[in-house]
């Protein structure tokens, strides 16, 4: 049974001031409760709230005297002294998520969840899509851009969301059941915020917690995964040819054998956008919570068709003379990576980042042979350069040690020089991006500009 989130009379320490973090204790304030606010640094956010009604308290190793709950954001790992500080006293620790949960009234809008270490995003997009071509006001919240604290506080309730979680959102989530859950794949991401695979494989298994476990079975962990689930309905997606109770393709068409008395057709492979086997896992996955749901196949189908990708995922730029650039700066570990990099022949790779704790090598020893030459960029580079090194020795691998604003049209040039006519030059980094850019697509957005600059020139 989900509990009440805190009231009047209650004092609530939340960490973190970005947007979730800002709604949070927007919604505190107008319950009456008692906020106090804590960040790194004072910012507009911290500045607003204050003027609310919260009281900063700026990053304390402590919890100040009298807090009744704590209420973090993300960006907050697990090891901080606050944190630790509050476990020890007793008192509750809980993220945006299940804050959100929380505030769900009588006939709320149920939730569809979609977590793994990649492909939510797109996922969430398309399941978005597709409720909405079933006429459903829906919104894709989460971890995807809006907090879902403003989705469900809004004045006006939604039917249904689509919501993404992350592994850090589900690390402080207990009580969250959504009408149905889908895990995409399990790969090794984020070992430096949760410790260990083992404890990053355990959070990720929440999502599977509801009425429908949906996971891709062509992924050896989420079937395991699935299979351990205690979920009254379990339903497998693959890329092959569907069986009772899966989502699959047969004859280049994605079939459901799960919702129906019978297999039915849902849309063409060759439909789905953007490109690539991973995201017709992704379409697939999407379409079984639309389904379980109750959207119809001919809506699946039109659902699918309208979705529009978001930038810097797998996203064609332009070809200059017989070379395409491709951005897929969202390729933000190794996994998403190896999706991408096997969606084309021959290649020259930019790659390079944060790794956070994730192996290289798998990867590496997977694409060798399509490899033209990698130009590599930022703090890790040369763990990927050691890893080319013993892997793909025969492959040209240039070093771009530059880190200033100029440093991706140097690395563009040099990736332009190794290409040949029918080569793609694919940004699919394989590593974080907060090392020399704000995220993901700040560096998407630097990689577009250098290559439209190189086509002018």
């Amino acid at each position: 049974m989900a509990k009440a989130p805190p009231g009047a009379g209650s004092t609530v320490l939340v960490c973190g001031a970005a947007l979730a973090g800002q709604s949070i204790a927007g919604v505190l304030l107008a319950r009456g409760s008692t906020v106090l606010f804590a960040d790194r640094a004072d910012s507009p956010g911290v500045a607003r709230l204050v003027a609310a009604g919260a009281r900063f308290v700026g990053s304390p190793a402590a919890v100040p005297a009298g807090v009744d709950q704590v209420v973090t954001s993300p960006g907050w790992r697990p090891e901080h002294p606050l944190l630790l500080d509050a476990l020890a006293r007793g008192l509750e620790v809980i993220g945006e998520v299940e804050f959100a949960w929380r505030l769900r009234g009588p006939g709320a809008a149920p939730w569809l969840a979609v977590s793994g270490t990649n492909g939510k995003t797109t996922t969430v997009r398309m399941l978005e899509a597709i409720l909405r071509a079933s006429g459903e006001r829906a919104l894709a919240v989460g971890n995807v851009g809006v907090p879902v604290v403003d989705a469900v506080s809004a004045d006006e309730p939604y039917d249904v969301l689509a919501v993404e979680l992350s592994s850090f959102q589900l690390h402080w989530s207990s009580t969250v059941v959504p009408q149905a859950g889908a895990l995409l794949n399990v790969a090794p991401d984020h070992l430096d915020w949760h410790g260990s695979m083992a404890a990053y494989t355990a959070v990720k298994a929440r999502v599977l917690t509801g009425p429908v476990a949906i996971g891709n079975t062509d992924d050896p962990t989420v079937a395991r995964l699935l299979a351990d689930s205690t979920a009254r309905t379990r339903v497998s997606c693959t890329l092959g040819v569907p069986g009772r109770g899966q989502l699959g393709v047969c004859d280049g068409t994605l079939v459901d054998d799960a919702f129906a008395a019978e297999p039915v057709e849902l849309i063409a492979a060759s439909q789905i956008r953007p490109a690539g086997d991973h995201n017709v896992a992704n379409a697939l996955a999407a379409a079984a919570l639309a389904r379980a749901h109750g959207v119809s196949p001919g809506n699946v189908a039109a659902g699918l068709r309208a979705f529009a990708p978001d930038p810097h995922r797998n996203q064609f730029l332009l070809e200059r003379a017989g070379v395409g650039y491709v951005d897929d700066s969202k390729a933000t570990n190794p996994h998403a990576a190896l999706a991408s990099l096997r969606a084309y022949e021959r290649v020259v790779w930019i790659a390079g980042g944060q790794l956070k704790g994730a192996p290289i090598d798998a990867l590496v020893t997977a694409v060798a042979d399509r490899l033209a030459g990698v130009v590599l960029l930022g703090a890790d580079r040369a763990v990927v350069a050691a890893s080319l090194r013993r892997h793909a020795p025969d492959v040209p691998v240039i070093d771009v040690s530059s880190t200033d604003d100029r440093a991706m049209t140097e690395v563009v040039r040099t990736a332009a020089g190794l290409a040949r006519p029918g080569d793609t030059v694919l940004l699919a980094p394989a590593a974080a991006s907060y090392d020399m850019f704000t995220g993901y697509a700040a560096r998407g957005a630097a990689f577009e500009a250098a290559v439209r600059a190189l086509d002018r020139s």
